[in-house]
């Protein structure tokens, strides 16, 4: 039983681009690996920007900057 974790920003994915990716990555699964798509779990979190940290800074910090 595969299980993806897709770790996101929260800046607005609709649920539709979350389906997308959903399906995209069980599609993927099973088309290399064969996996079942049945059994293929896929987890999407989203976190705050202020959560997300690149380079010392938090992502926030980094979109203000442009």
């Amino acid at each position: 039983m595969p299980y993806v974790n897709i770790k996101i920003t929260k800046e607005g994915a609709t649920s539709e681009k979350k389906a997308q990716l959903i399906q995209g990555v069980t599609d993927l699964l099973v088309s290399v690996l064969g996996k079942n798509p049945q059994t293929t779990v896929v987890v999407i979190e989203e976190i705050d920007t202020d959560n997300w940290g690149i380079g010392g800074r938090t992502v926030s910090e980094l979109r203000k900057k442009g």
